[in-house]
């Protein structure tokens, strides 16, 4: 079975220090570049997420309820919008970006970066900004994918409720996840679980 792996919103903001820090965020942006340089050759293909918000509305606010308002965070082209440096993107080979202009939880609302580093071989000819993750998994012929990163209760969840709802054979590797609240993710895991997502534990 094909499978891609994909690194969810592994950003400095996202890890201690940034505006909107997940504990152990950088503890997680480490543990996931040591299961790429062991793991990389069990995908077909490796794609990454960005926040990248230029004027999201109400995800924004300065009195953040922390559930469906945040602190400012990954703005476009900001520092803390980059990728952690504890996380290697040498394996990457594709940058989705979401949220210009709504909250957008998950990778598979994102768009492929237009200045995404690898090539798309005989993709070139589709406009980049055009490619969404779900187009770009089916032109690779995925039929799994396995999730990590960043926050297992917010962006992790969307993505791989979606990835289901998209047919995908779906796992999250948890303990390359790391979560806003132990309540709350404990509740995500559950809800995933029920959907029909494999959730893996060493």
């Amino acid at each position: 079975m094909r499978t891609a792996l994909i690194v969810v919103d592994v950003q400095k903001d996202f890890c201690e220090g940034g505006s909107l820090p997940v504990a152990g965020g950088a503890e997680i942006a480490a543990a996931v570049s040591e299961h790429l340089e062991h793991h990389h050759g069990d995908y077909a293909v490796i794609a990454a997420t960005q926040d990248w918000h230029v004027d999201p509305g109400a995800h924004f606010s300065d009195e953040p309820d922390f559930v469906d308002s945040w602190p400012v965070h990954c703005v476009a082209d900001s520092r803390g919008a980059q990728p952690h440096p504890d996380l290697d993107t040498d394996w990457i080979q594709a940058w989705f970006r979401k949220g210009e202009h709504d909250a957008a939880y998950s990778a598979f609302e994102g768009l492929l970066a237009p200045d995404a580093d690898v090539p798309m071989g005989d993709d070139e000819d589709v406009e980049e900004d055009d490619v969404s993750l779900d187009d770009w998994l089916r032109e690779h012929e995925i039929e799994a994918v396995e999730i990590v990163g960043l926050a297992t209760d917010h962006c992790v969840r969307a993505t791989a409720l979606d990835a289901v709802e998209a047919g995908y054979d779906t796992r999250v590797l948890v303990d390359l996840t790391a979560g806003v609240t132990a309540l709350t993710t404990e509740q995500a895991l559950e809800e995933l679980a029920d959907a029909g997502v494999e959730i893996v534990r060493s």
